[in-house]
């Protein structure tokens, strides 16, 4: 029986793998594309601050930042661009963040739809967007001044705080936010999230506030610096109806203070950076925190408390 039993063939041994020789890659090129980059940046920096401290035949002297508190606008324009800028970050997610929830848990066949309507403002240049508006803004009065709808012309044209460059730049903010907050929504299983949430009996108010939002933190933090930044720098618009927030301050200033509107934009510019090096740290961190495993986390799902 043992003569008649099959016995299985003899495995052939498997070929070795070549062995995979590390090539030594020569890095030359790139410590010259970051030196070169870093060239690109830096000497127009150096070239600004040295306009701002040194006037020719008088020497060296740093009353250009010692006196930017003290200029006359300074505060009150830095006080409306940082107004206009939490407005517009309020305005903008609550736009979007609903939306693309809504369009991530129920709807993702509308998810190109929304991405083009969020993109648009990418296609439009600002002047066409300011003629639109100064064209809405004259039009109006004239024919609803008979209706209630001519207050509200009114107050969007205050000049101690214009509501109309919170909703221009909330269109131009748009697709800065909505390209952040996507890039969260991808990283995060929010059906999932969601899913666990309702079973546990949560309602969906308490849902988005405790579950979905705290997991959207550093894209929720990108998208609110890009608006900043945004509104910061924002120039078009302002100038062309008639305000003055920061950009259009420093220009102005510019003709009688050349010297102090270059070192108030080096600080902006400084200020901007410190802000973006603080939220990448941040948002590192975050995801270091996340994806550690908790020491006190239980074993089992199924266990009673």
């Amino acid at each position: 029986m043992a003569a008649l039993t099959p016995t299985a063939p003899p495995k052939e041994a498997a070929p070795a793998a070549p062995s995979v020789r590390r090539r030594n890659r020569p890095r030359v090129w790139r410590g010259a594309v970051l030196a070169l980059a870093g060239i690109y940046f830096v000497v127009p920096l150096l070239a600004s601050f040295v306009f701002t401290v040194h006037t020719p035949g008088q020497g060296v002297s740093f009353d250009a930042y010692t006196g930017i508190l003290s200029a006359e606008g300074f505060t009150d324009s830095l006080l409306l661009s940082l107004g206009l800028a939490a407005c517009t970050i309020a305005l903008s997610l609550l736009l979007a963040v609903p939306a693309l929830v809504a369009v991530r848990l129920g709807a993702p066949r509308l998810r190109p739809v929304v991405e083009v309507v969020c993109m648009l403002p990418l296609v439009v240049p600002p002047i066409a967007l300011v003629s639109g508006i100064s064209t809405v803004l004259r039009w109006g009065p004239e024919h609803l001044s008979t209706t209630p709808l001519y207050q509200t012309f009114i107050v969007v044209q205050n000049e101690s705080f214009p509501l109309v460059l919170v909703i221009a730049y909330t269109v131009l903010a748009l697709p800065f936010v909505y390209r952040s907050l996507d890039a969260g929504l991808r990283a995060v299983d929010v059906p999932t999230l969601v899913e666990a949430a309702r079973n546990c009996g949560a309602g969906m108010p308490y849902v988005i506030l405790r579950v979905v939002l705290p997991n959207l933190r550093s894209a929720l933090a990108g998208a609110s610096f890009l608006t900043l930044a945004l509104v910061l720098g924002e120039y078009t618009i302002a100038a062309l109806l008639g305000y003055q927030p920061f950009a259009v301050w420093i220009v102005t200033v510019s003709g009688s203070q050349a010297q102090m509107s270059v070192a108030v934009s080096l600080l902006s510019l400084l200020i901007a950076w410190a802000l973006l090096m603080a939220l990448s740290r941040a948002g590192a961190r975050a995801g270091a925190e996340a994806q550690a495993p908790s020491p006190t986390a239980p074993t089992s799902l199924s266990g009673k408390e």
